[in-house]
């Protein structure tokens, strides 16, 4: 009898079908893991394991009250099926009107109003799952496969596309237009007590045991879809959807493009803090890690958009995000700024000096074409072209000699962005505003809704990065947090917290 390399058998097709499944199995940090089976109880703790592992079968919408309605949005999303004869699926969610229709249908997904008081802005919407995919329609032909990440894979199992960036591996000769099974590449032990998946961008699969993480993707297939680009565009541009995903094992919608502004999807936990919060209109809120936004939003819609929310992220790109959000829904009393949390109170002595800097403005608001000349503070400045300082001269009537030094640098890059005119979102040049912090005793309200371990979010597919050195790190991160918002509120107004952390401890309590 001949022998086969094992590389190059075909497998029998009982364990063909076994590996085309869906059946993660979610890895700690054995030192992680011990302390919490202790903590819950093996039993318990495996059940947790299992339910975070897996997406949770409803969507929750927080509708835009200021632009619609909740009855208005579940009309429009009908209205959306209804062109398409009530079988229309909007980025893979079907949904089937409450009052009338056939209800019975098996799969069909469910927009209901949430039952709870005081939620009326919010929409639940029923996906379903975990449904059993046939993959390959060829018997005699190895499936075309992408892999990709295991954040990119989170996102589908909420509802998502496949989007070049979290494409790792895909098999060779896949044009557009092919059939892709969808499988996760997640991080496996290295030497030297790390992680790492463990693949190079741009691998090709042969369909055979030797392709990367052949093994280890057994049982982590989450869908297949129609390849939107070749293999080769898949790894040459930087941007776009590289498979648009046909089947799933979990079904939910992503509503991407689907009524913009009008709605918002949140966790409900998410929404419910902003409600905690109880803002008012015409108060003084900070948000003091703001991103995505979500929060945000929320709370300057509870406000009817009056008064000033004042978001917080130390990240450049996520204060856009917030102002992109807020443009979205039209929203203007939001001010976002780029600032670490841990910073937010302004120094005693700066606070006392503030009234002396609004006299005595630093910023260049108006260049004029000249990069050589500009109003400073209301007050002409020039620069020598030979010098590389500019003397401005500030008309103080407490002190008339007062000057301060402006690089020609400074000016020149001012004039810069105000030659490139506003961005997207009026966001002049895609730059944020920065700030030094706020005096004592300035907000009505502060929502700390602080970083975390984020161990309670669901879908989770790896759990390893987490150490208990690095948990007890977030405590103490907190802590100094909390420490800058009961400063920031004004006596006998309101702290909120919240963090995603504490969601781990109830995750049992929803299978």
């Amino acid at each position: 009898m001949d022998s086969h390399s094992p590389t190059s058998a075909a497998p029998p097709a009982a364990a063909e079908t076994a590996r085309y499944t869906y059946s993660p199995r979610l890895r700690w940090q054995p030192e992680v893991e011990e302390y919490f089976n202790t903590a819950y109880g093996r039993d318990h703790f495996a059940r947790i394991s299992e339910a975070l592992a897996h997406p949770s079968c409803y969507s929750c919408i927080r509708v835009n009250t200021l632009k619609s309605s909740t009855d208005a949005v579940m009309h429009k999303l009908l209205d959306l099926v209804c062109k398409n004869e009530l079988s229309a699926v909007i980025n893979g969610l079907e949904v089937v009107e409450l009052n009338g229709g056939d209800q019975s249908q098996e799969g069909c997904s469910l927009v209901h109003k949430c039952p709870y008081a005081g939620l009326e802005n919010v929409l639940f919407v029923q996906g379903s799952g975990p449904h059993v995919l046939h993959y390959g329609s060829q018997p005699d032909q190895a499936v075309k496969e992408v892999v990709v990440s295991r954040k990119c894979a989170e996102s589908v199992l909420r509802g998502a596309q496949v989007y070049v960036p979290g494409v790792l591996a895909c098999s060779s000769h896949v044009e557009k237009g092919d059939k892709v099974a969808v499988s996760v590449a997640i991080e496996q032990p290295v030497k030297e007590d790390g992680w790492a998946v463990g693949i190079t961008r741009g691998t090709v699969l042969q369909g055979l045991q030797s392709d990367a993480h052949y093994e280890e993707r057994k049982g982590l297939y989450i869908g297949q879809g129609t390849a939107a680009m070749s293999r080769s565009a898949i790894f040459r541009v930087p941007h776009g959807i590289a498979v648009e995903m046909t089947e799933r094992v979990y079904k939910l919608p992503s509503f991407n493009d689907v009524l913009e502004g009008e709605i918002f999807l949140q966790n409900l936990p998410s929404v419910v803090t902003a409600r905690v919060l109880d803002p008012q209109s015409g108060e003084r809120i900070l948000d003091m890690c703001a991103a995505p936004g979500g929060k945000t939003t929320a709370i300057a819609i509870l406000m009817r958009d009056e008064g000033e929310v004042v978001a917080l992220d130390r990240s450049h790109n996520k204060v856009m995000d917030i102002l992109k959000l807020a443009s979205e829904m039209d929203l203007s009393c939001i001010k976002a700024y780029k600032l670490d949390a841990l910073k937010s109170v302004r120094k005693t002595d700066e606070a006392r000096s503030l009234g002396m800097a609004d006299n005595h403005s630093e910023a260049i608001e108006t260049p004029t074409e000249d990069p050589c000349h500009a109003t400073v503070g209301g007050r002409s400045t020039s620069v020598d072209e030979d010098s590389s300082t500019t003397t401005v001269v500030f008309s103080d009537n407490k002190n008339l000699n007062s000057k301060r030094y402006i690089s020609k640098a400074e000016l020149r890059k001012n004039l810069r962005q105000m030659k490139n005119g506003p961005g997207r979102n009026n966001c002049s040049g895609g730059r944020v505003e920065k700030s030094k912090g706020f005096c004592p005793n300035s907000f009505d309200r502060v929502l700390l809704d602080a970083p975390c371990s984020a161990l309670g979010l669901r879908p989770r597919l790896f759990a390893g990065e987490e150490t208990l050195e690095s948990l007890k790190k977030h405590s103490k991160y907190q802590r100094k947090m909390f420490d800058q918002a009961v400063k920031l509120v004004r006596p006998g107004g309101v702290i909120v917290y919240s963090t995603a952390r504490v969601f781990l401890f109830c995750i049992a309590g929803v299978l």
